[in-house]
């Protein structure tokens, strides 16, 4: 019994597409979900929330903007176009997953996966517009990038490595401490999104209600976060060298902690100059940054090799023996 044929199989029938280029689609799915958290942050930074004042479309009777809403629509409605376009990247990534050599399901349902999560952000938007940007809306909308940003790095990821089933290159304990170590980011993003919530960058220049907390203790809570986040990427870096771990993980561990400082830095003197726009624009994309950085280090701890091609390594539980100790 034949399976059911589709446009995908059809095309996959005619057309092979080269493991590289099918690492470079996935690659690129990754960088549009930063940009889309980049554009997003202008649109708030530039006070063109409402620049359409309605949604799907921009106005009333129309889908695109008028001259008559000046730079405000603009910037809005072309943020909303990137979305499309972003649509586009992911399709194309799925498509060429879909006519690789051999055909791996995990790349494709990554990719239809990133696709159900931008509808599901671009509707997030649309609420948040239909809603005068209700600052947990606005909160919601964020975090859903964090979404999409994650399932287009799995693809990457799964693009570079076989699918066999994944081999721990570390002890049990190492991986458990990651697990805490994004955990605690996915609470310090979190925690950033409040802050911006009570801050004064609302997403439009007229009065927009703000989150009911107080600006100067939500600061403070997502600075908190930030030092115990410092604290478990120094405690990543030395756990890696004690267990004398793979050259990848540690250097993972490395780029997770410059990113986080680099971070830490834009995000007090940001604080201490009374929040600047582009410095907050930059804040938004240290927050991206670290995100990527966090879960590419837990992915380096441990490898899927092609199905049937490498055996458990032998020592594993020498190395969590040690990480224990």
């Amino acid at each position: 019994m034949t399976g059911v044929r589709t446009p995908f199989s059809l095309l996959a029938e005619r057309v092979t597409v080269s493991d590289r280029v099918i690492r470079w689609a996935a690659f690129a799915t990754l960088v549009m979900s930063v940009l889309v958290v980049v554009t997003g942050g202008a649109v708030r930074l530039t006070s063109s929330g409402l620049g359409c004042p309605t949604w799907p479309t921009c106005t009333g009777s129309s889908i695109a903007t008028t001259p008559a809403m000046g730079i405000h629509g603009i910037i809005e409605f072309g943020n909303r176009m990137l979305t499309d376009v972003l649509c586009a990247v992911i399709g194309l990534a799925i498509i060429a997953a879909r006519c690789g050599r051999t055909w791996r399901r995990s790349l494709t349902r990554l990719g239809w996966a990133q696709f159900w999560v931008t509808v599901a952000q671009a509707v997030l938007g649309g609420i948040t517009v239909l809603t005068h940007l209700n600052p947990f809306i606005v909160a919601c909308h964020f975090l859903a990038s964090t979404v999409l940003i994650l399932t287009a790095l799995a693809m990457w990821q799964r693009s570079r490595e076989g699918d066999g089933d994944p081999v721990r290159t570390v002890g049990r304990p190492v991986v458990q401490l990651s697990r805490l170590t994004i955990a605690v980011t996915s609470a310090l993003i979190v925690a950033g999104t409040l802050a911006t919530g009570t801050g004064k960058h609302s997403g439009d220049g007229t009065e927009v209600k703000r989150m009911p907390f107080d600006a100067e203790k939500v600061t403070q809570f997502h600075a908190d976060f930030a030092m115990v986040t410092i604290g478990l990427s120094l405690a990543m870096m030395f756990v890696l060298m004690a267990v004398d771990a793979p050259a990848e993980p540690r250097r993972r561990a490395r780029e997770f902690f410059v990113v986080l400082m680099s971070q830490a830095v834009i995000g007090f003197v940001q604080y201490f100059t009374h929040t600047p726009e582009l410095l907050v624009a930059v804040h938004l994309l240290g927050a991206a940054l670290v995100w990527v950085a966090v879960l590419r280090l837990h992915l380096s701890l441990r490898t899927r090799p092609e199905v049937g091609a490498l055996p458990r390594p032998a020592n594993i539980e020498a190395v969590a023996h040690l990480a224990e100790v």
